[in-house]
């Protein structure tokens, strides 16, 4: 309906924990809390943005990996750094949606591409392609995911 959704690139956790049995299914990336064209021009208040399942579903999957419960919660943990007062902090350039996705990634135990970038389909393919064991396969079973957003026309 010609709105922008954001965040544009997000982590996905899908499973159940091992030591309580407990469902997972949680989606979250960063986004600036007031998108719009005066962050060209300078840093924004950032915000940890819990996509709907229908935009969750419709973004373009690029890794998936099993972790450890303990792993999880660091993740989790991390998230909720990036909602705070230190994290919030948004920066088109240099701190935005993908930022937040390879920070989750690193402490998952991935390697990263290059940051700071501004297209998440190009990181996270050049970040699939550092971690081949990762990269998004139907026959895998999934506890994590890197996912960016349905693509704009054009993009």
């Amino acid at each position: 309906d010609g709105y922008l959704l954001f965040p544009h690139a997000f982590v996905h956790a899908t499973g159940s924990l091992d030591d309580t049995g407990d469902p997972v299914d949680w989606a979250a990336g960063f986004t600036a809390r007031n998108p719009g064209p005066q962050l060209l021009f300078m840093r924004g208040a950032g915000v940890v943005a819990y996509p709907d399942p229908r935009y969750v579903g419709e973004g373009r999957p690029y890794l998936r990996l099993t972790v450890s419960d303990a792993v999880y919660r660091a993740v989790r943990a991390r998230a909720d750094w990036w909602a705070g007062p230190e994290g919030s902090v948004y920066d088109l350039r240099r701190r935005n949606c993908i930022s937040f996705v390879a920070d989750l990634a690193r402490l998952a135990g991935l390697q990263t591409a290059a940051e700071p970038s501004m297209k998440p389909g190009t990181f996270l393919e050049a970040t699939a392609a550092l971690n081949p064991l990762a990269a998004w396969r139907e026959e895998t079973t999934p506890v994590t995911e890197a996912a960016a957003g349905p693509r704009p026309e054009g993009r």
